[in-house]
């Protein structure tokens, strides 16, 4: 796993232990805050050891995480937005005007600033060979006049202060999703301790396949949110701008510059519900024995005045003056911004967020083979829409179906017992009236159906916000952080249950808790009717299921395998804690057009790839001749 939000880094849990930070050891929490402060360029470590902050001054381990715990806590997790634009200066923007003009107007400008239609009443004369003088008669003249509109919406799930992705490798003009697209995959590779060329020539090249993308598309001004505005902002459009504007963008980056992969790839579009969707396709085709390897992931960047305000107009997003009415604030005083998202209480919408999570699935001989760190295992994700519906936008049926899928999957493997005593959810928890409501009345139901009576609800959107396409990644790493610190976050901006809340079968908390799962489900109500829930296992029950298929034998040989991946795992994870990361970015190398393959009738061979493309496939349809 690797990537990154709004609470961290996601390789090492640093993600999850800001979560439940206050639970935590003190070397644990001590960790966790150095290692946020190193990403957010704090302090820097040095070669002796030590740290240093931005004035020189000299810091060891513990002064780092005493001077700068505030810091982090108050510059990670959902907070006011950080760009000025949203504050005191506000958003750019333009109002129309129409002048009426007693006397004729004369002005001087530069000759390209002319536009390229001249007004019929506008007389122009040369002053010399760059600039003009426009003379405008008496009468009616339509202008554009900047202005500054003030944010509606100041509160988001932005990553920690500081941490720029696109510093960390050469980076030239691209949208913030495609960055932070590439340090997330280059986070789980570095994550996986493994040797990512090693593995790749292990396998046929079209056993490998990516499936990436996001639920909007790079919509900030790198892609087509400057594209779409170009001509009306008086800005010219770039090359690169329609290109890397795709939703499908983040699978293809990572094809040409990270993994050299030339397998299937794809991304599959569910809003809230992407995520998931691309964990199934990859699944999917692992089970089925068409890939052994699949780099499932997505990456979105949504924190633009443009889509704050699309959503805002939808009456989706906690907006400041709802957020000062539900706390009985003055609308001269700030919003409670660290507690804008407040899943299964009294809300009043969900906060944007942006993120970028990955995970690198495996076939589980391969798994064994290569000595792969399991973290966990995915026998199911399942995704149903809502038939019927008032609205596009208005709640289904279809997630009954996803969850109570999930939850007789989850049954089959972990037996009734386990089930009701040893899983937990993820719910999708966006913090809208609407969600609370349905949402609640949906984990109920399934909860009731299977004999459950106080399955225990983690709600990650509280810390992180809602990531779009990428939040059902926020929850499944979170997920396996809970297996490995045995601990569930709670909700921390829960301080009262809704009234409308169906939770007789649920267990919703603030503080989090200490809890030993077997499994969790994540849990994705989208928009549009996009519903899916995925079962994920925890490590110790994925490896008695590997014990069930494949002996004691084999498993106690990955053990010992695990070990030298083991190692180089942790020597990623010591330096990405000193925010010294290896982004994996490689480009022009290696370039292939065609004249250089050996292609024959049963494979291709590749340049560079140590086994060759099998170009063998199956027949359903029976043979009608020679």
């Amino acid at each position: 796993m690797g990537g990154v939000n709004a609470a961290g880094r996601t390789s090492g849990h640093q993600a999850f232990r800001r979560t439940v930070l206050d639970a935590l050891s003190a070397e644990e929490q001590q960790r966790t805050v150095v290692g946020l402060a190193a990403m957010m360029h704090l302090v820097a470590r040095q070669e002796d050891g030590s740290w240093q902050d931005s004035h020189g001054n000299r810091l060891d381990t513990a002064g780092v995480a005493d001077r700068f715990r505030q810091t982090v806590l108050d510059h990670t997790l959902i907070r006011r937005i950080e760009d000025e634009a949203f504050n005191a200066e506000g958003i750019p923007a333009n109002r129309r005007a129409q002048l009426a003009l007693d006397t004729p107007l004369t002005f001087q400008m530069r000759r390209r600033q002319l536009p390229e239609v001249l007004p019929e009443t506008w007389q122009v004369r040369d002053l010399d060979s760059r600039r003009v003088e426009v003379s405008v008669p008496p009468g009616a003249l339509e202008v554009l006049l900047p202005d500054h509109r003030q944010a509606q919406v100041r509160a988001a799930g932005q990553l920690p202060s500081g941490f720029a992705p696109e510093r960390l490798y050469r980076s030239v003009h691209h949208p913030r999703g495609l960055s932070m697209a590439v340090f997330g995959a280059s986070d789980c590779l570095g994550q996986s301790g493994l040797d990512w060329e090693a593995l790749r020539d292990r396998l046929d090249p079209d056993q490998i396949a990516v499936y990436a993308g996001n639920s909007i598309g790079q919509l900030d001004d790198e892609g087509w949110g400057g594209l779409l505005k170009s001509f009306i902002s008086g800005n010219r459009a770039t090359s690169k701008q329609m290109p890397l504007g795709y939703g499908q963008m983040p699978a293809d980056f990572l094809n040409a510059y990270v993994l050299g992969s030339v397998g299937a790839t794809g991304a599959i579009q569910g809003a809230c519900a992407t995520f998931l969707y691309n964990l199934r396709q990859g699944i999917e085709e692992i089970r089925r024995g068409v890939r052994r390897v699949v780099m499932v992931g997505t990456s979105d960047a949504p924190i633009t005045p443009e889509i704050i305000e699309g959503f805002r107009s939808m009456g989706a997003l906690a907006d400041d003056d709802s957020l000062k009415a539900l706390d009985a604030l003055s609308l001269l005083t700030d919003a409670d911004y660290q507690r804008a998202c407040r899943p299964f209480a009294r809300n009043c919408g969900f906060t944007i967020a942006e993120s970028a999570q990955f995970v690198l699935l495996m076939d589980d001989a391969l798994a064994l083979e290569t000595g792969a760190q399991i973290l966990g295992a995915v026998p199911g994700v399942f995704v149903n829409a809502d038939g019927w519906k008032r609205s596009i936008s208005a709640p289904g049926i279809g997630n009954y179906i996803t969850l109570g899928k999930a939850a007789s999957l989850g049954r089959e493997i972990l037996g009734e017992r386990g089930l009701r005593e040893r899983t937990f959810i993820h719910a999708h928890a966006t913090s809208t009236p609407k969600n609370r409501v349905t949402e609640s009345h949906v984990l109920d139901s399934v909860a009731r159906a299977n004999g459950i009576h106080d399955w225990p609800v983690a709600a990650v959107k509280a810390f992180v916000g809602h990531s779009q396409g990428s939040s059902a990644g926020d929850q499944l790493a979170s997920a396996l952080g809970s297996f490995a610190h045995e601990r569930i976050p709670g909700i921390p901006t829960l301080d009262a249950v809704a009234d409308d809340v169906h939770g007789e079968r649920l267990r919703l908390f603030r503080e989090s808790q200490p809890f030993r799962a077997d499994a969790a489900f994540l849990n994705a109500k989208g928009f549009g009717g996009n519903n899916a829930t995925g079962l994920l296992l925890s490590p110790d029950a994925t490896e008695r299921l590997l014990i069930q298929r494949h002996g004691r034998a084999a498993v106690d040989a990955w053990h010992e395998r695990a070990a030298a991946v083991q190692t180089r795992r942790d020597t990623y994870l010591a330096r990405a804690d000193a925010a010294d990361f290896e982004v994996i970015y490689r480009f022009g190398e290696g370039v292939l057009e065609g004249p250089e393959l050996t292609v024959e009738s049963g494979g291709i061979h590749i340049p560079g790839y140590a086994r060759a493309v099998s170009l063998a496939v199956d027949n359903p349809f029976g043979r009608l001749g020679d």
